[in-house]
């Protein structure tokens, strides 16, 4: 563990954020040098959490509560879109890890890998295209990999393994239904919190905008695949921490 010596220096930055019929007084500690949008994202992590968080208050004062649980992983097993910056922030956590667990985990994905390859998913995820979200063979693409019930490889004792670092759509996703509908979800069953600002959204933008011609992201699933070639995309994005915070935060409203 890092000493508050060798912490880098940061600066506090405050603003507020429209929440539906509220509002966020936020209040971020960022990076005071020169970093990557990559290395921001622990400020972005905590940044979609509070929005999220306000927005669950709000629902909570209609009367609904979130019915998300540690132990319920029905949701884990949707197609989950990961930022090509959150593939580069999670390839330099692994590679931190020590060997043992890097090889476990690796393991673990080659097992969806296999699992994909046992069915017709696996062509349809490495052909960009199909994953333009609301496109009709994405929404086809995205059922069909839920109906084959492939956990996530993050997945451990139906819990996320990485919930501090977990991806931002996934910090996004909370419902308000019986969770007995989770596993086979129709806008009809399944009730989403809305989530009225999201960052996940962001991030794909910036990320189809360094990889033009893409959705700027990629399914977690093939997380190891990239790593082989996926690069530091968020060195295509960098400035001061807080410069970054704000053009982020910015593209919300545009």
């Amino acid at each position: 563990m890092k000493s508050s010596v060798d912490l880098p220096p940061t600066v506090q930055v405050n603003f507020t954020l429209g929440i539906g019929h509220g509002r966020l007084d936020a209040s971020l500690e960022v990076p005071s040098g020169h970093v990557t949008l990559t290395q921001i994202l622990p400020v972005l992590q905590t940044l979609t959490s509070n929005i999220v968080d306000a927005a669950t208050v709000l629902v909570s004062t209609e009367g609904y509560q979130v019915s998300c649980r540690a132990g319920c992983g029905a949701c884990c097993r949707q197609l989950v879109p990961l930022s090509i910056f959150e593939a580069e922030f999670l390839t330099e956590w692994i590679h931190s890890l020590p060997a043992m667990q890097q090889q476990a985990l690796n393991a673990r994905f080659n097992t969806t890998v296999d699992a994909l390859k046992a069915t017709n998913l696996l062509p349809r995820l490495l052909t960009p295209h199909l994953w333009q979200e609301e496109d009709l063979e994405a929404r086809t693409l995205a059922a069909d990999y839920l109906e084959q019930e492939i956990p996530c490889p993050f997945l451990h004792d139906e819990s996320c393994s990485i919930h501090p670092i977990r991806p931002l759509i996934c910090r996004e996703y909370l419902v308000t239904s019986d969770p007995v509908f989770c596993a086979r979800p129709t806008r009809e069953t399944v009730v989403p919190i809305p989530i009225p600002l999201k960052s996940s959204s962001v991030l794909f933008g910036l990320g189809s905008l360094v990889e033009e011609g893409t959705t700027g992201w990629i399914p977690l699933p093939l997380l190891f695949v990239w790593m082989q070639t996926g690069g530091t995309p968020g060195q295509a994005i960098e400035g001061l921490g807080h410069e970054l915070l704000h053009e982020f935060v910015k593209r919300y409203t545009s």
